[in-house]
């Protein structure tokens, strides 16, 4: 079996190990640099997943990376032109005069298709930065955007034979791909042109609601749930997407679809219009996943790619009559690009590749290091026999607490290895984290964890099938409302991390002592950060946010730190 390492250089860089058909390590480059959705080169990600596999860069085989369009092509030869934009979209500099053409430009840009000489460019800038890194004498393979995310999808699931959808912005020239995957082999049926792309009408739209584009599209998703119903023959957006088979159109090219927008939304409230979006991203999605049942005949859908973080729009897919399950691959965006090369380039070899399992794929600290981080910090620490009956104790009282165990999560969600947690049935916990520790808009709703065997009780669309990586929203029953009050949307929707009971996880001994203390096997789980910075990855960011945010505690490894402790190191405790 060959050792690969996939890289992805654009936005939300990072790599990905694959090491005997296994994806053994996978880290973001934001999380390292502290810059939410870093772009560039991943070289700390490189360095770390190699440290976290116990390789040396001559132990790697292949590097695998996907995408060669003349926009990537430019900015890897010109670095500064991606770094001055990601300060412009992330609003870190205040618009100028040329803002809105800078932006348009970018987007006619990223439509085109790769060619000759963007091909050649990528290779040999990639091939010189690898060079520096020690990896010069690794086979360098290059994959299609879009491959990259359906192999993604594809060979991270389980599902065997199935549909596989990639919708994203644009990448390569493409925005949606139709592909199915059967005996092992994944075969393109349909592509649709980056012009033609729902993922811009969306960021499109986030931008015009005055939020960051590639950042806040959940905000748009979670405001639209508080529209006043807007009919689909009254829906303007509904005009602009057309879903024709196995490929999409949009009445606009992307590149000038904003001022369409902008003209809709002038005769809308700002949460219509983004209902309106959202309605029609749903419906577009639908009708391309239904068209792709019957064109197949397939029952199973993977997704990946941007578009695939609607989770509203998930649901309906899963849905639908002719789906039998879905699956969609926990780091749908561009950051899942490094492992969706990797594992392009282990199929073209065609060796296997083993389905996702746990996502605690970054750096994970001994408890001699965490002592020393807490003694560093200034702060003291008890040692309880049991920190998930501590911490219980801690929720039942209606107390907020960090979370930081095992390794860091791989992929956008909080998955129970870097969480901020708190008891699901209380809103006004709820509007706690949201204005004061994560400082985030207070209609973004939180998402539970919750054990497999309580989902039935709970979720009234509940299929059996156990969703470890909170990727699709459930209906919470009206009766067991009350219960789920904190993590649950205004439309009766939440999107749960469901958990097996047979699979261990660090939350799982936590769910059941919740279980005991406050009758539901269930936590409010969200990503263990500040909003607008990357998930914390080491003890000493833990500390800080503790400190920074007001949490009544963090748990992290076998100790317990209070937010109001004083000065001194890990102390054992009876408790």
């Amino acid at each position: 079996m060959t050792t690969i390492l996939g890289i992805w250089d654009g936005h939300d860089c990072g790599a990905a190990l694959l090491r005997d058909g296994v994806l053994v390590a996978a880290v973001n480059e934001e999380r390292l640099t502290r810059r939410k959705l870093e772009i560039g080169f991943p070289q700390r990600s490189i360095s770390c997943c190699l440290e976290l596999a116990g390789l040396e860069p001559a132990d790697v085989e292949v590097v695998a990376f996907s995408t060669c369009d003349p926009a990537k092509a430019l900015t890897r030869l010109r670095p500064g032109l991606g770094e001055s934009y990601y300060e412009l979209r992330r609003r870190k500099v205040p618009p100028g005069l040329l803002t809105q053409w800078k932006k348009r430009s970018k987007y006619w840009l990223t439509e085109l298709s790769p060619n000759m000489v963007s091909r050649w460019l990528s290779r040999r800038v990639v091939a010189k930065r690898l060079a520096n890194c020690g990896l010069g004498d690794a086979l360098l393979e290059l994959h299609d955007h879009h491959a990259a995310h359906a192999h993604a999808a594809a060979f991270g699931s389980d599902l065997g034979d199935c549909i596989v959808l990639t919708l994203d912005g644009v990448g390569d020239g493409l925005s949606t791909t139709v592909s199915e995957l059967r005996d092992g082999q994944l075969r393109r049926l349909a592509a649709s042109r980056a012009r033609d792309s729902i993922g811009i009408l969306f960021e499109h739209t986030t931008n015009l609601l005055h939020m960051r584009e590639l950042e806040d599209e959940g905000k748009v998703m979670a405001l639209a749930d508080y529209a006043a119903p807007v009919s689909d023959q009254e829906n303007a957006v509904f005009d602009l997407i057309e879903v024709d088979g196995l490929v999409v159109r949009t009445r606009v090219p992307g590149h000038s679809s904003y001022r369409t927008l902008q003209q809709i939304l002038a005769c809308h409230p700002p949460e219509q219009f983004a209902n309106m979006m959202q309605r029609a991203t749903e419906r577009a999605v639908v009708q391309l996943a239904r068209n792709a049942c019957d064109v197949t005949g397939l029952s199973r859908i993977a997704l990946a790619g941007g578009v695939a973080s609607n989770v509203k729009a998930n649901r309906r897919v899963r849905g639908l009559e002719c789906v039998e399950r879905l699956f969609v691959y926990p780091h749908m965006g561009d950051g899942g690009l490094a492992a969706g090369a990797a594992f392009a380039s282990a199929m073209a070899r065609d060796e296997s590749v083993e389905p996702l399992g746990r996502l605690s794929l970054g750096p994970a600290f001994s408890d001699g290091q965490v002592e020393t981080a807490i003694a560093e910090a200034g702060a003291s620490a008890s040692r309880p026999r049991s920190i998930e009956q501590a911490v219980a104790e801690k929720l039942t009282r209606d107390q907020v607490v960090l979370w930081f165990q095992g390794g860091m999560e791989y992929g956008p969600r909080a998955l129970g290895w870097r969480s901020v947690l708190a008891r699901p049935d209380r809103a006004t916990l709820r509007d706690r984290l949201n204005l004061v520790l994560k400082k985030r808009v207070w209609y973004q709703p939180f998402c539970p964890t919750i054990r497999a065997d309580e989902a039935a009780e709970l979720l009234a669309d509940f299929d059996g099938t156990p969703n470890r990586y909170m990727t699709e929203t459930y209906l919470v029953r009206e009766s067991e409302r009350a219960r789920m009050a904190g993590v649950i949307s205004v439309d009766g929707t939440c999107r749960p991390q469901i958990l097996p009971s047979d699979e261990p996880h660090p939350l799982l001994g936590l769910l059941e002592a919740m279980k005991t203390s406050i009758g539901t096997a269930a936590l409010l789980n969200t990503s263990f950060n500040i909003h607008g910075e990357p998930l914390v990855c080491t003890p000493a960011q833990a500390l800080d946010v503790l400190v920074r945010s007001g949490a009544d505690a963090l748990a992290i490894g076998p100790y317990l730190v209070e937010n109001a402790a004083g000065a001194g190191g890990p102390e054992d405790s009876s408790s």
